[in-house]
């Protein structure tokens, strides 16, 4: 079985037994798939323990990155080849699914592409090493103001770089312009205009438009605007709720 769910931020209660269908029993085999904003974030003992924790459940988590994990944390875990594509191990059995790659799981096909450019930073990206951040904190803090601070809680890589672009497209020639589901944190340009007002395109959103009228695919799984909508009929939008391919 695979179950696919939204970002959830290191709160891993929603994989509690008592939240899957009654009398349903899970094995390795099956996945549970998180749309980004996993809860990469820093190694503290309960950090440590949450990740354990669910590593010990009977199922395999998968999970794609969003725009609020810790890229330094996340790109320190060991690479392999798992299933089609490139996968960091940061435990036995939960793995991220990298950009641009293409998986057969379940034997179905998934085209995975996280990131996503974070909107909670109007107030813009403080320098932990600037004589002036301890000020600039102090004024940001009285006013309230939406901010983040580089490699602390803002991570550039929170965007693909070109050769993730690359991959990704050199994945989905490989595959003929067809996969099954297609795996993403954030929305291409024509479904984000109809979940986020006002709306921002960026480059990955395009990206993302540019898959949406190339590719052939079945569902498109996302995560990153906190609700749980189907738009157009074949695009899910995850929150908290797990939904189940069958």
């Amino acid at each position: 079985m695979i179950y696919i769910t939204g970002d959830t931020h290191g709160n891993f209660r929603r994989f509690e037994k008592e939240y899957f269908p009654a009398g349903q029993s899970l094995c390795r085999d099956d996945y549970i798939i998180v749309c980004g904003d996993f809860g990469i974030w820093d190694e503290t003992p309960q950090s440590n323990r949450d990740l354990d924790w669910l590593n010990n459940q009977p199922f395999t988590t998968l999970f794609i990155d969003g725009n609020h994990e810790n890229f330094d944390l996340l790109n320190r875990f060991p690479t392999m080849k798992w299933k089609g594509g490139d996968v960091h191990q940061v435990r036995e059995h939960i793995l991220h699914l990298m950009r641009g790659q293409v998986f057969e799981i379940g034997g179905m096909t998934f085209f995975t592409m996280g990131g996503a450019a974070s909107h909670d930073i109007s107030a813009g990206i403080l320098e932990p090493d600037d004589p002036d951040f301890l000020y600039r904190k102090q004024v940001l803090d009285r006013h309230r103001a939406l901010y983040r601070i580089n490699h602390i809680s803002w991570w550039k890589e929170e965007l693909p770089c070109d050769e993730e672009y690359e991959t990704a497209l050199k994945n989905l020639e490989n595959a003929g312009w067809h996969v099954d589901c297609i795996l993403t944190h954030c929305a291409p340009d024509s479904i984000a205009a109809q979940v986020c007002h006002p709306y921002k395109p960026d480059r990955l959103t395009g990206f993302l438009e540019t898959v949406k009228r190339r590719c052939s695919f079945d569902y498109w799984f996302f995560g990153h605007h906190h609700d749980n909508r189907t738009i157009e009929g074949r695009f899910i939008l995850q929150w908290e709720q797990m939904v189940e391919i069958q």
